[in-house]
């Protein structure tokens, strides 16, 4: 049995597979949220308690850096280790992957009603592709053709310097300046930055906050839903929180269309995490595909890059298993 896992900043899905099965058809998943348990370990422990199976091998995307076999996991306190968990769990191979590498290797395996597509451009057959993938973080990654089948590339994108590209921005970066000791995209470009956004609007008075939201805001336990289920459903009511949502896509317009350059990313720009299929609405509306394109000489060349969006919430747990049932033995990603 293959046991796969996307271990994310807030919650864990987890799934029993049997061998040379098919990554889209589990035999049992199951997801968790991460405040139930005080290490990876005890949520494999409790899903294999219900599950059963005897498990040979595993792979578990990461939300945060693999090196050498170990991470971090970047907005939560675990500490991973693949010699560990094979002990621990008694598990004879453990593999630890990137979460955006995982959703990397989902890509190559998604069905059609699995995507959105918000630009069709004019792929070139065995282009790269970038993906990019604002969550409770924000990862990025990319894949390159082989000449057979496609290799995923892990990266920390997420955590290059934010990058004003208006005057607005450029007010959003000195309000942020004081507040981080570093400003990445991930600060303004994720779960965790749209409050960020939401708060340069109030701070600076070029939003009003109105009192029921204010107060919605304070009960909140996260308030980042709070914001764009007022941007969607309220929008009347909360033009604060529709401003916010507006900055945010433009920015990460700008920043896929950094990683579509950077990688040449001929055959499309995938957006994965759990907000871009939230907001698909502000997605279509023109900021994300003015700010994408907005890159000078190079905006031809950016307008016949496909831009989809990924809609299966558990692409990085499906990458990780195509990885783990197709791609273990080496290095390629479907």
């Amino acid at each position: 049995m293959l046991l796969a896992g996307d271990i994310g900043g807030t919650k864990i899905a987890l799934a029993l597979y049997p061998e040379r099965g098919d990554p889209g058809r589990p035999q049992a998943q199951e997801t968790f949220s991460t405040r139930r348990y005080g290490s990876l370990a005890q949520a494999v422990q409790a899903f294999l308690g219900d599950a059963g199976g005897r498990v040979h091998r595993a792979v578990f995307g990461v939300a945060g850096p693999v090196v050498r076999g170990r991470a971090q996991v970047t907005n939560l306190a675990w500490e991973l280790d693949e010699e560990q968990l094979q002990a621990v769990l008694g598990v004879p191979r453990v593999k630890l992957l990137n979460d955006l590498e995982a959703i990397a290797h989902a890509v190559p395996v998604l069905a059609a009603q699995d995507l959105h597509t918000l630009h069709p451009g004019e792929p070139e057959p065995g282009g790269a592709k970038g993906i990019i993938a604002p969550g409770t973080g924000l990862g990025e990654a990319f894949l390159t053709w082989q000449g057979d089948r496609y290799q995923a590339h892990p990266s920390e994108g997420g955590h290059a310097d934010f990058a004003p590209t208006d005057e607005e921005q450029v007010a959003l970066l000195r309000y942020l300046w004081p507040r981080y000791p570093h400003v990445s995209y991930e600060r303004v470009c994720s779960g965790l930055g749209i409050p960020n956004l939401y708060a340069f609007y109030r701070d600076t008075g070029r939003q009003e906050e109105p009192a029921w939201l204010a107060q919605a805001l304070a009960q909140a336990e996260d308030p980042t839903p709070v914001i764009v289920e007022a941007a969607l459903e309220r929008p009347n009511q909360a033009p604060i929180c529709v401003a916010t949502l507006r900055l945010f896509v433009s920015i990460l317009g700008a920043e896929a269309g950094n990683l579509a350059l950077k990688v040449l990313a001929t055959g499309g720009i995938y957006l994965g995490g759990g907000i871009p299929p939230r907001i698909l609405p502000f997605l279509e509306e023109g900021a994300f595909w003015d700010a994408f394109r907005h890159k000078g000489r190079f905006a031809g060349l950016l307008e016949t890059v496909p831009i989809h969006v990924i809609r299966n919430p558990l692409a990085g747990l499906l990458g990780a298993a195509n990885y783990g049932l197709n791609a273990m033995e080496g290095s390629a990603a479907g």
